[in-house]
């Protein structure tokens, strides 16, 4: 019972360290793989994978290795609080998309694994932008925005980024020659007309579903006071002492160990 306690106390530095272990412990294989594999398909590796497939999962390695510092920022500079529920969303994702995605495959070998991880990054923006606007509209006490606009707000900002998203994979595959758009088949054959940019759409369409879920949840939350979208709601502290009951929310300390 007692080290139940202690891993649910310290869970979030547990799978903290669980997954940028996993993004760290490949970079030293993908160096070497960069190095001694060709780029033609003709002369693939063992594992049907030429040089641009081991770039790629490379720059997903740093990315994620980048990302995880993120709430450690936010929570130290801005004196964020980010709840325990976002953090795991958050972690885990970044898991499933770098690690099982790209490192274990799992974007070739299961069925709409792209398209899910699309569909929980839309609804974890469009709280991400839920929680910004809401925020401003808290402390704000001479501009009251409405619920409709909180959420459209939102759902827009969960798109926009997605775009952003889109166009990082489009620079990648131009500049470094990888398949994030996903515009050739895992044996090299490229793909043309409605089909190439399928992948692309079909990101973009459920980035939307997902932000749209997320801004519905937190208009019906804040306009009927239901309180559904506190458990994912990022807020301030109010002062730097305010520490006392933050049992559900990551704190600056809590991802110390990534410093």
């Amino acid at each position: 019972m007692e080290l139940l306690n202690k891993i649910k106390k310290n869970g979030t530095k547990i799978l903290s360290i669980i997954v940028l272990t996993s993004f760290i412990a490949p970079i030293g294989f993908l160096t070497f793989k960069i190095c001694t594999t060709s780029n033609d398909i003709a002369m693939a590796d063992i594992n049907g994978r030429v040089k641009s497939d081991y770039v790629l999962m490379l720059l997903q390695c740093i990315i994620g290795i980048i990302a995880m510092w993120i709430p450690s920022i936010l929570t130290r500079k801005f004196r964020l609080k980010i709840p325990n529920k976002m953090y795991y969303m958050y972690v885990i994702f970044l898991y499933s998309a770098i690690f099982l995605g790209e490192i274990r495959n799992f974007y070739y070998t299961i069925p709409y694994w792209d398209t899910i991880l699309h569909t929980l990054s839309g609804f974890m923006i469009g709280c991400l932008g839920f929680s910004m606007v809401d925020i401003l509209n808290s402390n704000n006490k001479n501009v009251m925005l409405s619920p409709f606009f909180i959420a459209f707000f939102a759902f827009c900002f969960a798109m926009a980024l997605g775009a952003v998203w889109e166009i990082y994979e489009f620079s990648s595959d131009g500049i470094l020659k990888t398949n994030m758009q996903k515009f050739k088949l895992e044996d090299g054959t490229e793909l043309l007309g409605r089909e190439a940019v399928k992948d692309t759409m079909d990101d973009i369409i459920v980035d939307g579903i997902g932000a749209f879920v997320a801004s519905f949840i937190g208009y019906i939350s804040i306009r009927y006071k239901k309180g559904w979208f506190n458990d994912l709601r990022i807020k301030f502290h109010k002062n730097k002492d305010e520490n006392s009951d933050l049992k559900d929310y990551i704190r600056t300390d809590d991802t110390a160990h990534l410093k």
